[in-house]
């Protein structure tokens, strides 16, 4: 083989990985596994998408590289291949913000507006072991179980107009979801300030935090 040969077939197989991302429910499904292992079941479900669309999917980014199996029983569980798939998908979110014009109208238009103030990493951590706040999971229990912020409380966004009296009345709520463009935690605060409570966002989510190598707690709060 020629070096120019060998130069077009390395760049090819660039191009297959980039080609498994070219797809937005792809994405998508990426953005589920980074907050733990799930079935294809559970992940169709997450996504909106019926069985065999979303196994299609999967197929295309286990060929990648980008996801992993295990089978227990008649089921099979995905999950990443390895943090720096999280992390591709964090820089290609970031990148495309800052370069792809349609994505900050589209942005604003899935998040809205609520007005709160954000926090980073450290400032949550500072004030959190200082007891000055709550700080808040609003992602559906098996993420939360999954890995979480220690000491959060897990209040899944859809339950969390039923369990106000969870939260103390008198203390600032920090919440976080997902990531940096989860729309989840925006929901949580519009609802919590709406209800008369002080409420502030992470301004990212636990994709990041686990990026940044800090501590993640699994299974139930105690």
């Amino acid at each position: 083989m020629t070096q120019n040969g060998a130069k077009a077939r390395l760049y090819d197989a660039f191009a297959a990985s980039g080609k498994a991302l070219a797809s937005g429910k792809r994405l998508e499904l990426l953005d589920l596994l980074a907050q733990g292992e799930r079935t294809v079941d559970a992940l169709a479900k997450a996504a909106g998408l019926n069985l065999t669309t979303a196994s299609a999917h999967l197929q295309a980014l286990k060929q990648a590289g980008f996801v992993a199996t295990r089978r227990e029983g008649v089921r099979i569980h995905y999950r990443l291949s390895g943090e720096d798939v999280g992390l591709l998908l964090a820089l290609l979110r970031k990148v495309a913000e800052r370069h792809q014009a349609a994505v900050p109208p589209a942005l604003a238009a899935y998040l809205g507006e609520d007005g709160a103030r954000e926090v980073d990493h450290e400032e949550l951590r500072t004030r959190a072991e200082a007891g000055e706040i709550v700080v808040l999971d609003v992602r559906p229990v098996e993420e939360y179980l999954a890995g979480h912020i220690p000491g959060a409380l897990s209040i899944p966004v859809d339950e969390l107009a039923d369990r106000l009296e969870e939260l103390p009345a008198d203390t600032e709520v920090v919440v976080y979801c997902r990531g940096e463009y989860c729309v989840l935690a925006y929901d949580a605060v519009r609802l919590l300030v709406a209800r008369g409570r002080r409420a502030i966002r992470l301004n990212d989510g636990m994709l990041e935090w686990r990026l940044a190598e800090l501590p993640v707690a699994e299974g139930a709060f105690t």
